[in-house]
């Protein structure tokens, strides 16, 4: 791809901002990044890969010293539920219309964005919604990357609070390393050098993350507030522009 250096510069920012929440969150890093991302460039298959590899190289060193805060009785009873869909949305995404898949997260990143505007969050009761959740967010993560919301409000109620952001990351790091082995066994072209060239801008946010963790812990409902009115806005534009050029 050629980018002009403006739309450089944007997207250098975009990575900033999305290392910022993957690591203050302990989630949702491609969730909040990639309508911007998909408003510079429209192609999934672009920008995956390049945020796969900068997902296995930062949670690989957040949790460097950390794995022995990893709830790993309760990550192994998941994923038997999260890894079958999982692979069916990379295929999807290998498969169906780029035009779709961009629609589709659009449209789910607006979901997202409603729901944290509204002060409302997904909940899980009992074991049959807390299935249909990790089903329905695997094949969302392995679709376009943007399934962690409905993964965390699992885990959330599973998982004690001290231990949810490292188990959230060992799940995030088998999740990405599964896709990004199908995209080399269906030669996908993953574009090293961007990859690359952008984690030191995207490292600027992951240390500015991890400084701000404990202050978004706290400051969560107004921070998923302003964050749910900014992605309404953006995700709006993007589907609106889809829908208008034709690409649904």
């Amino acid at each position: 791809m050629e980018f002009s250096t403006l739309e450089w510069f944007l997207i250098a920012l975009i990575f900033v901002w999305t290392g910022f929440v993957r690591t203050g969150l302990g989630f949702g890093g491609a969730a909040l990044g990639l309508p911007f991302m998909l408003m510079i460039e429209d192609n999934l298959l672009y920008w995956l890969p390049i945020i796969g590899i900068h997902l296995l190289f930062f949670s690989s060193l957040t949790l460097s010293k950390a794995l022995k805060k990893v709830d790993w009785d309760y990550l192994k009873r998941s994923l038997g539920w999260i890894l079958p869909p999982t692979l069916l949305g990379v295929l999807g995404l290998v498969s169906l219309p780029t035009s779709w898949l961009v629609v589709f997260v659009y449209s789910i990143t607006i979901f997202y964005a409603m729901m944290w505007m509204l002060d409302k969050a997904i909940h899980s009761e009992n074991s049959w919604v807390d299935r249909t959740l990790l089903v329905f967010g695997g094949y969302v993560a392995g679709t376009s990357l943007t399934g962690a919301p409905l993964m965390v409000a699992v885990f959330a109620r599973h998982v004690d609070k001290h231990l949810l952001r490292n188990t959230l990351f060992v799940l995030w790091f088998i999740l990405v390393s599964i896709k990004m082995s199908t995209f080399v066994m269906l030669d996908v072209t993953i574009h090293w050098q961007t990859a690359l060239m952008l984690i030191p801008v995207a490292a600027i946010g992951h240390v500015a993350g991890l400084k701000a963790h404990e202050f978004i812990l706290h400051n969560s409902r107004l921070f998923k507030r302003v964050m749910g009115a900014m992605l309404l806005v953006v995700s709006s534009i993007g589907l609106a522009v889809s829908v208008l050029n034709g690409n649904f």
